[in-house]
C-alpha cells in the first residue's frame, strides 16, 4: 500500500517552482545582456549591413567607371600619338643674313 507523503509533495512543488524561477531568471539575464550589447554596438557607431552593401556596390560602380575612363584616355593618347607621328615636323626657316 502506498501512502502519499506531504514532505515529498512539497519538495516536488518547491523544485518545480525553483526550475521555473531559474528559467525566468535566465531569460531576464539574456534580455539584459542583449540590451547592453545593443547599446554597446550603438555607441561604437558601426554601419549596418545594408549601408555596407550599398557602399560596396557604389565603390564597384566607381571602379568600373574609372577603368572605362582610363581606357578612353589611353585610346585618346594613342590616337594623339599617331596623329603626331603622321605630321612632319615643320622645317626650320632659313635666317636672313645680316649685312
Amino acid at each position: 500500500m502506498q501512502t502519499r507523503s506531504p514532505f515529498f509533495d512539497d519538495l516536488a512543488d518547491i523544485m518545480t517552482s525553483a526550475a521555473g524561477a531559474a528559467a525566468g531568471a535566465g531569460e531576464e539575464v539574456k534580455s539584459l545582456f542583449r540590451a547592453q550589447a545593443d547599446r554597446f554596438i550603438a555607441d561604437m557607431d558601426l554601419v549596418s549591413r545594408e549601408e555596407f552593401d550599398a557602399l560596396k556596390a557604389m565603390v564597384r560602380k566607381l571602379q568600373d567607371d574609372n577603368q572605362a575612363l582610363r581606357a578612353q584616355i589611353e585610346g585618346l593618347q594613342a590616337s594623339g600619338q599617331k596623329a603626331a607621328k603622321k605630321k612632319p615636323a615643320p622645317k626650320p626657316r632659313a635666317r636672313k643674313a645680316k649685312t
